[in-house]
């Protein structure tokens, strides 16, 4: 590549007025529509509109019509029967945090992913009980209903026992919920995912998982701890937990260490070893069947007090009526819950789907997990979400569709009235273990702070605000805090943005773009809230997506190496090593072409009816020169985007970058070998005129080796 700093120009033209410029150059105006236009575009109905409505309502359709039975089937057995066994453990586990009876857990197993099959976007999240969910429906459970003392004035629960009027709070909470996200996704508001950024979520979850950890030390030590809940809750059960620490139950102390170890080292292996292992080992269902074989053997529950899960009902219990009266009493609790859980279930199924190549619609996901919700609340189930831990296991053991999630619900199913039973002498320190044993990624979030610290402190300010907020004030509080204190850095980066002293004058007469080169200008500041729809706007803008380009080339390229290994292509005798189709995140990588004994031009036909969508620019440029600040989830996101349209073969420039930004990233670590310096320039001319000289360079060096001008040989 040409060093920029050797080129030189100079720029002659008139000088112009705004007056003048209009004069010689005629203004181009955008056709906007009335909003009558949009209101009749919205009612007017056609065929094709009615097929795409129906689609969109139910997405089973779309993914159904695709489903390869001989590619697909066996794989998301296998991973439904895994998901299973996990959905019972975890749904047993996160019920203790909602103060409410163990089975009950099972149910949000069960109910939602039913609902959720046929309206869910996501082929890969499983959906379930989720831990910080739990944990705020059980802070409003033991408000109303609380440990000691009487339940709240309420006339829904004349008559009914203390475990049955919790159940009531829960469900009620449940539907409550779901009426906010069905809401939500009719009113298409799903976009109010983008104002929690990455580091409000990181905080906010930290915080979490704190209060979970300190909620199962009762369980872990064998203590009767009354439940808390507002602000300063946690220090008040702490101060109740240490007064009785002499009155720990050794057994389930015993218990619960063995566990802990035990899995966090299993799960250790996993991870280490998950390229080698067909399926993740299942240590926590391992040590579930141990754990219920002592307890039955030596009888812990009379022989040494050890709290177990005690009789699980075989049958579903019949659904009930939500009370109007709770729902005034919980409706501010219900709506930050169905915030956070559409939140954490978005941002897992958006992974998937860029892992896998799909789309995913956020309303959709409103709507679907509105509609479980209710129909679970009407059943007596948690508030439904998803795990990580368990969405991870859907996925990894070769999870293709919902499908997958359905088998799981067969196995929750098959537990609830069949084998219940087996898992009465369950103990619940196993429980408040394996709930402990899974914070480790939540927890282990707190290393982020120095990092933030020197790099980003408006940033570093939201996290550590949101978490002490939430630790202290209680999660529903610290989610208000943490969005106050983001709103509150964004207008401080507004305001208070470095000024760049350029002595480079340009005033561009007019965007020209040559063919091959898109120029393409961010008028704003690029953050949490924007970045995503940056990212969406550019692959409209240049008319295709990098990362499905990049997959395809990448499949092409390995179909074309074996082509060649078995003599259905003819070339120069040479020897390849066989390879196997990678995985999702090898087609992800820049595109390895050793091996490979001639050179591919993606623009024109390949061989054996291979098909790869064309490129059709060589060079991007970006303008920043209104971009006056980037915050920690735009610089993660802006390096995603280059390194795409880099690893197809897409020259990016940046111009009229702030000498600030270009600061930061390099105190972030954002360049490496792939995003040099070297693509930023002062001006889009300096970009324009290096992008010439460097493209007449190439074509003079392919024509001394013989190469064809767009480095390609065609295949023999």
């Amino acid at each position: 590549m040409l060093r920029p700093s050797t080129q030189r120009y100079s720029v002659t033209r008139p000088l112009y007025s705004e007056d003048t410029f209009e004069d010689e150059h005629a203004k181009v105006y955008r056709k906007h529509k009335r909003l009558l236009d949009h209101f009749i575009q919205y009612f007017t109905c056609t065929s094709e509109r009615a097929k795409n409505a129906a689609v969109s309502l139910l997405p089973i359709i779309g993914w159904m019509k695709i489903y390869s039975i001989k590619d697909w089937l066996l794989n998301d057995i296998v991973s439904g029967v895994s998901t299973g066994l996990v959905a019972v453990l975890q749904g047993l586990a996160f019920s203790l945090l909602a103060s409410i009876s163990t089975w009950y857990g099972l149910y949000a197993a069960f109910f939602p992913v039913i609902m959720y099959f046929f309206l869910g976007t996501s082929r890969h999240i499983s959906v379930g009980s989720f831990p910080i969910l739990s944990l705020m429906v059980g802070a409003v459970v033991t408000r109303l209903v609380p440990d000691e003392g009487p339940p709240a004035n309420i006339t829904a629960f004349e008559g009914l026992t203390k475990d049955e009027q919790r159940i009531l709070v829960s469900a009620s909470l449940t539907f409550l919920v779901g009426l906010f996200q069905l809401g939500m996704g009719l009113l298409q508001v799903g976009f109010i995912v983008m104002y929690l950024s990455d580091t409000l979520i990181s905080g906010f979850t930290t915080a979490a998982a704190v209060h979970i950890l300190v909620s199962q030390l009762k369980f872990v030590l064998g203590l009767t701890v009354p439940g808390f809940s507002g602000p300063l809750s946690i220090i008040y059960t702490l101060e109740s937990v240490f007064t009785q620490i002499t009155s720990t139950n050794i057994h389930d102390l015993v218990t619960s260490i063995v566990v802990m170890v035990t899995v966090l080292g299993i799960k250790e292996i996993n991870d280490r070893f998950k390229s080698k292992l067909p399926v993740p080992i299942p240590i926590e269902v391992i040590m579930t069947v141990i754990a219920c074989g002592i307890s039955y053997a030596f009888n812990f529950s009379e022989n040494h007090g050890v709290d177990v899960v005690g009789k699980i009902p075989n049958t579903f219990e019949s659904p009930i009526a939500p009370s109007l009266q709770l729902f005034q009493m919980t409706a501010v609790e219900a709506f930050p819950i169905a915030i956070v859980g559409f939140a954490v279930a978005f941002a897992v199924a958006k992974v998937y789907s860029v892992k896998h190549d799909y789309i995913i619609d956020g309303n959709q996901e409103l709507i679907a997990f509105g509609a479980s919700n209710i129909f679970g609340g009407a059943f007596k189930s948690l508030v439904a979400s998803t795990a990580l831990s368990r969405s991870a296991v859907q996925e990894s053991t070769g999870g293709k569709t919902q499908i997958a999630g359905l088998l799981s619900a067969i196995i929750v199913l098959v537990v609830i009235l069949g084998i219940g039973f087996l898992l009465e002498p369950l103990p619940k320190s196993l429980l408040g273990a394996v709930v402990i044993v899974n914070l480790k990624g939540m927890l282990m979030q707190v290393v982020t702070v120095p990092y933030l610290w020197k790099k980003d402190r408006p940033d570093c300010i939201v996290w550590v605000g949101t978490c002490l907020a939430a630790i202290f004030l209680g999660l529903d509080l610290g989610l208000a805090v943490g969005l106050g204190l983001e709103l509150l850095t964004v207008v401080f980066r507004t305001q208070t943005f470095a000024l760049a002293s350029f002595s480079v004058f340009l005033n561009l007469l007019q965007i020209y773009e040559p063919e091959g080169v898109k120029i393409f200008r961010i008028p704003s500041p690029i953050f949490f809230a924007n970045i995503d729809f940056f990212r969406d706007k550019l692959k409209d803008a240049v008319g295709f997506n990098p990362l499905r380009i990049l997959r395809k080339r990448n499949k092409a390229v390995k179909k074309i190496k074996k082509m060649i290994k078995k003599g259905e292509l003819t070339l120069t005798s040479v020897c390849l090593e066989s390879e196997e189709e990678g995985n999702m995140e090898d087609l992800d990588k820049p595109t390895d072409y050793s091996d490979l004994p001639i050179q591919v031009n993606w623009n024109t036909e390949l061989p054996a009816n291979i098909r790869v969508p064309p490129v059709n620019i060589h060079s991007l440029i970006l303008d920043f020169s209104a971009v006056s600040f980037l915050d920690i989830s735009a610089l993660k996101g802006l390096k995603v985007a280059l390194k795409e349209f880099i690893r197809v073969n897409v020259d990016v420039y940046i111009v009229g970058c702030d000498p600030y930004i270009i600061e930061k990233l390099r105190n972030c670590k954002f360049f490496d070998d792939e995003i040099k310096t070297s693509i930023f320039f002062l001006t889009i001319h300096d970009a324009m005129l290096f992008i010439h000289e460097y493209l007449i360079t190439k074509t003079r060096r392919n024509t001394k080796t013989g190469l064809r001008p767009d480095n390609s040989q065609k295949l023999l």
